[in-house]
């Protein structure tokens, strides 16, 4: 075999010396962009041990396949660095902080006290003297009794008149769902226990079996969806009630939908109005929306009517709700700085990146601001962030736009400050509207009971589905907001929405609901 022979060298010393300075740049271009990969993979790999979620089996193997090309990176770089060594970044120090215990609280005064009395001896056991008391010592402990089944039998009993013979019976009474044998206290227990509690109906179905009870998991299925038809005219009003506000939360999650053989990636969507941030008078409530897939024309299908605020993350298929020409008028857009803060906050605990870390205790000092003025008026609010809140907002985005200048576009860092710069004009409307907040974070509150979920009823059973439990996460979600008990709404609800006048559906809303409660029990 023969080799092709090299190429001879020019005998130009400058052209010598232009090649020479051409390698060392490619060389030194070599080692910054392992540097760049490098720290990347350290980054992903510190992300997915943080990580509590996810298929542990999956999450293994990814680990083991990022630190394998970590290690070979790590040995192409040392390698590389033995002809030009590279400085190792400054170590930064985390103050740790100490963890307050909980306090003990009293147990519930309007529990009942069942008092257990203890003997004591008829004389004294010393000499036999007469004893007298002088008082006591009670130690409460909570306990806990099964609940009970009972059938509850209607008894319509029947008449005949002895002159014209005529038989009187009483009406029928109404039942929450049609055909059904399940009182409302019992269908709304088992929709808060599927969608508060995210209990599958499957689990639900064998706890009733230890308890004497044996209820199919297709009878409970066919009560859910009866209840789910029954409850839609509240659920109608509420996603009213929610896009009449000024200003709106939006965010979107995924949610697993069963298919032909497998599982496909469908998504519910929130939007929440809660304006008592701002001092607004107007109950809090969130609407869920289901769709098979994360297309744009979901959102402007859900938000046709709608225009306002709108706070949520840089999703580009929000982009045509901000249009100037969109009908019936643009959403203003209003950015999260709890996401902005996010990608510098995991470089700063995982990466030690000093860029990041000022960058975070740069935004923490408004979030700080922010806390003070919550529940202000938004003049007020406004006239705070004019002050105090705009002069360190206008020095962070000089500084971001510095640190960015000197750094690669590959860079972590570099890539978290451009996220921000990439929505600067979303992330400081705040400052001239006391009626927004600083972040979505409502919105993200209100999918964490989807989040919890999905790990407990692995998947929905179809698009069907997904459009049910949004309808039921739109109710139980608003009565939490409310802080109402959405168990005990649900059964006072059920028991008396078919009866009650369509005109007057509003007062069975959680928030008019929990008022009339009060001055029910005020007036007993």
């Amino acid at each position: 075999m023969t080799t092709p022979a090299a190429e001879p060298l020019p005998d130009d010393v400058e052209t010598l010396k232009a090649m020479l300075l051409a390698e060392r740049q490619a060389h030194r271009a070599e080692v910054r962009d392992q540097a760049l990969l490098i720290e990347k993979l350290e980054h992903q790999i510190a992300r997915l041990r943080h990580d509590r979620f996810g298929q542990s089996s999956e999450r293994r193997a990814l680990l083991d396949q990022l630190e394998l090309q970590l290690f070979e990176l790590k040995e192409d770089q040392a390698q590389a660095q033995a002809a030009m060594p590279i400085d190792e970044p400054p170590t930064q120090t985390v103050q740790a902080f100490t963890r307050r215990k909980p306090a003990r609280r009293p147990l519930p005064d309007h529990l009942p006290r069942e008092r257990v009395v203890y003997p004591v001896p008829q004389a004294c056991p010393c000499c036999g003297g007469a004893l007298h008391k002088l008082g006591e010592d009670v130690t409460e402990t909570l306990e806990l009794v099964p609940r009970q089944w009972k059938v509850i039998q209607h008894v319509r009993e029947k008449h005949s008149c002895r002159s014209c013979e005529k038989i009187t019976q009483p009406p029928a009474p109404s039942h929450p769902i049609t055909r059904g044998r399940a009182g409302p206290g019992l269908l709304a227990h088992v929709l808060f226990a599927k969608y508060g509690l995210h209990l599958p109906l499957t689990r639900q179905s064998a706890t009733y079996a230890r308890e004497g009870i044996e209820l199919d998991v297709s009878t409970l299925a066919d009560w859910v969806g009866a209840s789910a038809a029954t409850l839609m005219p509240l659920v109608e009003v509420v996603r009213a009630h929610v896009f009449a506000a000024e200003r709106l939360h939006a965010d979107d999650t995924t949610v697993p939908v069963l298919d032909v053989g497998r599982t496909r990636t469908g998504r519910l969507w929130t939007y929440v109005r809660d304006d008592r941030p701002f001092a607004g008078a107007d109950p809090p409530a969130a609407a869920y929306f289901y769709s098979p897939d994360r297309g744009g024309a979901h959102p402007q299908e859900h938000l046709a009517s709608y225009v306002g605020l709108m706070q949520a993350d840089a999703y580009a298929g929000f982009n045509r709700l901000y249009e100037t020409a969109r009908k019936p008028g643009p959403i203003v857009e209003a950015a999260c700085w709890a996401h902005a803060r996010r990608k510098f906050f995991d470089l700063a605990r995982l990466n030690k990146a000093p860029i990041a870390i000022d960058a975070v205790a740069r935004i923490d000092a408004l979030f700080a601001i922010e806390r003070e003025i919550n529940g202000l008026s938004p003049v007020e609010r406004r006239k705070v962030r004019q002050e105090r809140s705009r002069p360190r907002v206008e020095a962070l985005g000089t500084w971001l736009r510095q640190q960015y200048a000197r750094l690669s576009p590959n860079n972590q860092v570099a890539k978290a400050i451009a996220y921000s710069l990439n929505c600067w004009d979303g992330l400081v409307r705040f400052l001239d509207d006391g009626r927004l907040c600083m972040t979505n974070n409502a919105a993200e509150r209100a999918l964490r009971c989807i989040a919890v979920g999905r790990h407990n009823w692995t998947f929905a059973g179809s698009d069907a589905g997904g459009r049910r439990a949004a309808a039921i996460y739109t109710l139980i979600e608003t009565a939490k907001l409310n802080d109402g008990d959405p168990q005990a709404w649900l059964t006072d609800v059920l028991a008396r929405l078919h009866d009650h006048p369509a005109k007057r559906i509003t007062e069975l809303l959680p928030w008019n609901w929990k008022t009339q409660k009060h001055q029910q029990k005020a007036a007993a």
